[in-house]
């Protein structure tokens, strides 16, 4: 047996039961930022009870916008995006827009294909991480006219618009912290570098701030590792395998440095005593672990926030400007102490 196909809820309907125009639910629908807070929800409620649903397509083909912003970042693994693709897909919603999300595992490649389908698909807007992209990516965004905005590295970084922090300079913040302990051997521990130009920036931060504090930072106090768990925990063990441990571990970010954690108390190091660690990010668990985690508190809403801004900017013809260099911030904890070697 058929059922009739329900007719098609159009948008005086949605008008007459809130007592507004067709042009106000449609402002209401459309740029809810226009309308009052109490005018836009009698028009979701309306829309909401009728079971009215706008046609995309024709609304896109209308405005020539789909009223969609894309963002591909590398992994979701890494709390540190999430929290800032939370707080951009909350700026957008507030302007009616909806977020399209793709990750590609550090492989640029896979980004590629994804920022060509995200263009394809009619996108309005980009958000990309770092400033390390193939030329083909840059080509396509341009020869698409589409605007994009990059993230997590400061604006002097790239000829492209940019919004983040310098990670030479947080790479900086940790080492004077060290030093400033009385640490003299140091290691890195630090994720995998292609394609990633926040990673190359902070080592090659640590080595220029080893420098002048006039320490070396040999090679074999480097060790690279994916952001899995046991991955991390196998690298506590390969720096072990290389000499003697140092007194001090600078981890790429607070997911490394919960697992250089974990595997330090599984071997019974006791840190800080025997062993500091510092992180990056100061994600939500860094202040609730055993020990609490010394990391650097980095703008992860902020960025997000900001990237949502400046592209609703340039998808609505406004003038913005880039801001400034984000601060960074010192957290100290309890896994960093002077150096202990003896008990």
């Amino acid at each position: 047996m058929s059922i009739a196909a329900r007719p098609k809820v159009r948008l005086e309907e949605v008008a007459r039961m809130a007592g507004v125009s067709a042009a106000t639910v449609s402002r209401a629908l459309n740029t809810p930022g226009l309308v009052s807070p109490e005018l836009r929800a009698r028009v979701d409620n309306a829309a909401r009870t009728l079971g009215y649903v706008a046609h995309g397509a024709a609304r896109a083909l209308a405005s020539r916008r789909s009223r969609v912003l894309g963002a591909v970042v590398p992994t979701l693994a890494n709390t540190i995006f999430s929290e800032a693709i939370s707080a951009f897909q909350h700026r957008l919603e507030a302007d009616g827009y909806t977020m399209l999300l793709a990750t590609f595992e550090y492989d640029a490649a896979v980004e590629y294909r994804n920022v060509r389908t995200m263009v394809e698909r009619g996108v309005d807007g980009l958000m990309l991480v770092g400033v390390s992209h193939g030329k083909a990516l840059y080509d396509l965004l341009e020869a698409s006219g589409t605007p994009f905005v990059q993230t997590w590295a400061p604006p002097k970084a790239s000829p492209y618009p940019t919004i983040g922090y310098d990670n030479a300079a947080l790479a900086r913040i940790v080492v004077d912290h060290l030093v400033g302990l009385g640490h003299r051997d140091i290691g890195v521990i630090a994720g995998l570098t292609g394609h990633n130009d926040r990673v190359r920036a902070r080592i090659a931060g640590i080595r220029a701030a080893m420098r002048r504090h006039r320490l070396p930072l040999p090679a074999e106090r480097v060790v690279y590792t994916s952001y899995r768990i046991d991955a991390v925990r196998a690298a506590f063990r390969e720096m072990q395998q290389r000499g003697p441990m140092p007194t001090a571990l600078a981890a790429n970010n607070d997911i490394v440095a919960l697992g250089l954690l974990l595997e330090a108390q599984a071997q019974g190091i006791r840190v800080p005593r025997q062993l500091s660690i510092v992180g990056v990010g100061d994600l939500e668990m860094a202040g609730h672990l055993h020990p609490p985690l010394t990391t650097i508190r980095t703008p992860k809403r902020s960025i997000g926030t900001l990237a949502a801004e400046y592209l609703l900017a340039r998808v609505g013809d406004r003038p913005i400007g880039l801001p400034a260099e984000l601060p960074l911030e010192l957290v100290v904890r309890g896994t960093t102490a002077p150096p202990h070697r003896k008990d």
